[in-house]
């Protein structure tokens, strides 16, 4: 049976300094207690640093790859781990920069492989829900730019290629997820999370929105990977967090979810778009692409929509609009020396 809950629930987020895992730990922090995981090997501190006051909060430096001993660890001794365990995990922990891709090939396959194993473990150990962070990209690549991939889409993927380790590694974690569910009983969701923007996306590693932004305020090129002709989906980090915590509340485990937005977009636009709210006399630069910078599928959100009463709600518009009041306001701290 799991262990009664005292004055909040206790959850766990691997990965919790990290772009989308940062502003998940901001909002389960109204409701719970808050075990956030980092190796800072994608993230920084400076993206929960607002959150180590809060006596709810604790960051624990450590590489999920390595078994997690909780209960071991002397500074969580006011989270009652030993009554109360841990109610819910999510698993966000991944080498997510394009640019340090080759970089950061094993730690990816690990993540992928032993992470998760790690991750379910401890769900497994606590009779925790887990969340657990997938991607567009096991869907391998866009057919067209009119078909949606729907959660029953098998894909094609290539072992061999050297987007493998992440591709099929996130599958394979897939896989890991559904076979823990079988063998034991661990209820895990997998949330397969399009591309996303907003604040905090790490700056100068490949991102497309914020080095636009920056590139943008300093007046240089903004450098699309691609021509002119190169399409994606946006959907901002709020409506992503908003997704996930709706699917962990579900009573029922529904399956993957896509989590992302339908509406196809030109990058020459959103680089137009940037160059006028920031009056910008940039131009725009197209340049070869980069390995882990693809046009991903487009998602079939119809089971979000029906089965978690989700929708994506920030425009494009207002979301740039915000991700251009965070560089702003924090351009000495991100270094964009204009």
């Amino acid at each position: 049976m799991p262990k009664a809950i005292f004055d909040k629930k206790n959850v766990l987020v691997l990965g919790g300094a990290g772009f989308i895992g940062s502003h998940l730990c901001e909002e389960l922090l109204r409701e719970s207690k808050v075990i956030c995981v980092d190796n800072f090997i994608s993230s920084t501190r400076s993206n929960i640093e607002h959150l180590l006051k809060n006596p709810n909060f604790i960051l624990l430096k450590h590489d999920i790859i390595e078994p997690l001993l909780l209960e071991n660890l002397s500074e969580l001794d006011a989270f009652n781990l030993k009554f109360q365990g841990i109610q819910e995990v999510y698993n966000l922990a991944i080498p997510m920069n394009p640019k340090d891709f080759e970089q950061v090939k094993i730690q990816t396959l690990l993540a992928n492989s032993y992470g998760t194993k790690n991750a379910l473990d401890l769900a497994l150990k606590y009779k925790a829900k887990l969340f657990h962070a997938s991607s567009a990209v096991v869907y391998g690549e866009r057919i067209d730019e009119h078909t949606l991939f729907a959660e029953d889409y098998v894909g094609a993927l290539n072992q061999f290629s050297p987007r493998s380790n992440y591709d099929l590694g996130k599958k394979f974690s897939e896989s890991m997820v559904y076979h823990y569910n079988q063998a034991y009983g661990v209820d895990g969701r997998i949330g397969r999370i399009f591309r996303t923007y907003g604040p905090r996306t790490p700056l100068g590693k490949g991102h497309m929105i914020p080095d636009f932004i920056v590139s943008a305020l300093r007046g240089e090129d903004l450098v699309i990977y691609g021509n002119e002709n190169f399409t994606t989906t946006l959907v901002y980090v709020s409506d992503v967090v908003d997704a996930i915590l709706r699917q962990i509340k579900l009573d029922q485990n529904i399956g993957a979810v896509n989590i992302g937005t339908d509406v196809l977009i030109r990058l020459v636009d959103v680089c137009g778009q940037i160059i006028r709210k920031t009056n910008s006399n940039s131009k725009i630069r197209f340049e070869p692409t980069l390995l882990f910078m693809s046009e991903l599928g487009i998602p079939d959100i119809t089971r979000a929509r029906e089965k978690l009463g989700w929708l994506p709600i920030m425009t494009l518009d207002k979301g740039l609009d915000k991700a251009i009041e965070y560089t702003l306001a924090h351009e000495v701290l991100l270094g964009v020396n204009r």
